[in-house]
């Protein structure tokens, strides 16, 4: 298994890129918001990677950071969802928001990744609900200003507010993920939240 590379990005294609290290250049997947992200040619990169070994070939896959790829293996154990199918989850949505999405079964956030219909989504929640947690989510973004300037921000400074009210993560996640809608804000989510939290 290797871990992660480090090396000079020498080469950007339309869903991959090229790590030369040692004088072997490493083709690696990426999500398309990470290949959004490379810098220019020539700059040294730390990438971390998941091998697949299969009988037609071996091909790496690459994340931004150490969250990124462990909830890539994550999505790897759902039935049905192959390392091309993971990847596409990490192309919509981030780290975070997956793990909200899968806490709260919200089935049409985690139908925004390519080639997701709701049975795959509902399989998702089914098989990793008990494997997330809201604090996994907050450990990524480890202060609220850090949150609030990446995208889901404001779910989880919501998700912060209501566990400061008292309330699980688990209970608040659910609940912001319920009564979130894009372009809200943080204290209209938590009203909301704290709404639905009164009829569950």
């Amino acid at each position: 298994m290797i871990s992660y590379i480090k090396g000079t990005l020498v080469h950007r294609g339309e869903n991959h890129i090229i790590l030369e290290t040692g004088g072997i250049g490493y083709q690696i997947f990426v999500s398309a918001g990470l290949l959004s992200k490379m810098p220019a040619l020539g700059t040294e990169l730390k990438i971390f990677t998941y091998m697949s070994v299969k009988e037609d070939g071996i091909t790496l896959f690459g994340f931004s950071s150490k969250e990124e790829q462990e909830i890539f293996l994550k999505l790897l154990t759902v039935g049905g969802v192959g390392p091309k199918g993971a990847l596409g989850f990490l192309s919509q949505l981030t780290p975070q928001e997956i793990i909200i999405a899968i806490l709260s079964a919200d089935e049409k956030t985690l139908s925004k990744a390519p080639g997701v219909g709701r049975k795959t989504a509902q399989r998702v929640i089914l098989e990793l609900k008990d494997k997330c947690s809201a604090e996994d989510a907050i450990a990524i973004f480890p202060n609220v200003e850090a949150a609030a300037s990446s995208f889901g921000g404001e779910k989880l400074e919501a998700i912060e507010a209501m566990a400061a009210l008292g309330y699980s993560r688990s209970e608040a996640a659910k609940a912001v993920g319920q009564a979130a809608a894009e372009g809200m804000t943080t204290e209209e989510i938590l009203k909301a939240a704290l709404k639905k939290m009164i009829t569950f």
